[in-house]
């Protein structure tokens, strides 16, 4: 058996997979492929509009919140957000890892006005901030909720003044939301919520209003907003995906079942990694342990080397850590089975024993 650990595209439901299985080429015994359908038909649109309904419903989106499903990956938000929203006040980043440093990198390129708030790579990215000082208040200030390559989460999101803009890309879809002091939040679906070729962003609508009207058109949050995600083809095969993995979760339980899943995982490789600290070296600080990233390495490169070799004949994928850094990288995304995660733990036991 195949342990899927792989950082994104990641492991999806079987049960789902066997759903695009059936259904792909006579798609609900129409006669042809969802694929092949017009996206201005009923056919399509009945998917596109259960999609969106199932995120409002699975993620409690409040009412006051516009569902936009948009081409492209979270990358491409780096750039629309800060091109959107940033006007005369600018915009600020809590730069907590390898993604929003990206993420400011790129909204530098966008447009002026943008700054470091605070920048953790100091630490090398090991903590985070314990509270935020605004000496002014900007257009949004912008966060990632999860670090996949430096195993750093946030456990409750800031308060701020300023409109705050999250990029949930790697655990959206794994808990309950604090919509409340939300503005706008964006993320990749390859990790939690299907397949790469749509993103979702979920945006306040008053928040929205303020969005700039000068943009090209497919830039524009306002036109995918009043277009309800339709402006051009949308990616349909993405969120067709998205729509049956969406009902597989609400079929399962719902987001609090996942996030008790969830937790479990993660408490099985943090418990393995805290009794054998002296080879599982963790990146982050505990307070801020992503239960979704979990990132470590160990004492020399030789060992890390073996331990990935001896992993990877047992059919454990996806361990390595990301190229930047190096080290063990275990993602624990909602569809990675628990199965596979307490194989992977006796697995880390063992090889730990062996060097006792």
């Amino acid at each position: 058996m195949i342990h899927n650990f792989n950082p994104g595209p990641s492991a999806l439901p079987g049960e789902v997979l066997q759903s695009i299985q059936a259904e792909i080429v006579n798609f609900q015994h129409i006669g042809y492929s969802l694929l092949e359908a017009s996206h201005r038909s009923s056919v399509y649109q009945d998917v596109h509009n259960h999609t969106l309904k199932l995120l409002r419903n699975i993620l409690a989106v409040p009412s006051d919140m516009e569902i936009l499903l948009l081409p492209g990956g979270a990358s491409l938000q780096f750039a629309m957000i800060p091109l959107n929203f940033t006007h005369d006040r600018g915009a600020a980043f809590i730069i907590s890892g390898a993604w929003s440093k990206k993420a400011h990198a790129e909204a530098q390129k966008a447009t002026s006005g943008i700054k470091a708030l605070w920048d953790g790579s100091s630490s090398n990215f090991t903590s985070l901030p314990s509270h935020i000082s605004e000496k002014q208040v900007y257009n949004y200030i912008h966060i990632t909720s999860n670090e996949t390559i430096h195993g750093v989460q946030w456990k409750e999101y800031p308060h701020t003044q300023s409109p705050l803009v999250v990029d949930m890309s790697s655990d959206i879809g794994t808990s309950p939301i604090q919509w409340s002091h939300i503005d706008c939040a964006y993320a990749g679906a390859q990790k939690n919520l299907g397949v790469a070729g749509v993103t979702v962003l979920i945006i306040r609508k008053d928040f929205l209003d303020m969005a700039k009207q000068d943009l090209p058109s497919y830039l524009s949050y306002r036109v995918h907003a009043e277009h309800n995600s339709l402006y051009n083809t949308p990616p349909v095969y993405a969120i067709w995906v998205m729509e049956k993995v969406l009902s597989w979760a609400l079929e399962n339980g719902g987001i609090n079942t996942i996030q008790s899943k969830n937790r479990e995982k993660s408490s099985l490789v943090y418990t393995t990694i805290d009794r054998y600290h002296d080879i599982y070296r963790l990146h982050p600080s505990v307070n801020v342990r992503s239960t979704i990233s979990v990132v470590f390495t160990l004492p020399d490169q030789n060992l890390e080397n073996h331990f990935l070799n001896l992993a990877q004949k047992e059919q454990f994928i996806g361990l390595r850590g990301h190229r930047s850094i190096g080290g063990i990288r275990i993602s624990l995304y909602s569809h990675v089975l628990l199965s596979s995660v307490k194989a992977l733990c006796q697995f880390m036991e063992h090889f730990a024993k062996t060097l006792a």
